[in-house]
């Protein structure tokens, strides 16, 4: 079972950055398809960045211009950077990034989440 590893939330203030960072605990074949979501209290878990097999990306209409997400293949490891931060951007933060272990099985695994919060 592949574990992800979420740190680099915590408290920023309105226009700040932070960088969330989200590592395989083991040692994997390799990652096709991975994203970034979020869920405020009371709401719906949302989909904030998506990045596929491909190399398309998306991104929720409300980060655009502002986050972006990326991968370091060497390191198991996807990155969202948050630019030009909204007190809207509070929330729990989770990756999930589905690939083939290292014995060619087929993974889908979710960070533990991490808490950014916005605020002045």
């Amino acid at each position: 079972q592949v574990q992800l590893v979420e740190s680099g939330g915590g408290l920023v203030q309105p226009g700040g950055s932070l960088r969330l960072s989200c590592a395989a605990s083991t040692r994997i074949f390799s990652i096709f398809a991975m994203g970034w979501y979020r869920q405020a209290p009371g709401k719906q878990r949302e989909l904030v960045a998506a990045m596929t097999g491909g190399g398309g990306i998306n991104y929720a209409e409300s980060v655009k211009g502002r986050f972006t997400i990326s991968r370091d293949d060497a390191k198991n490891t996807i990155y969202l950077q948050m630019n030009s931060l909204k007190p809207e951007d509070t929330a729990v933060y989770f990756c999930n990034a589905e690939g083939y272990t290292l014995v060619m099985e087929l993974f889908n695994s979710w960070g533990q989440g991490t808490q950014v919060t916005v605020s002045s």
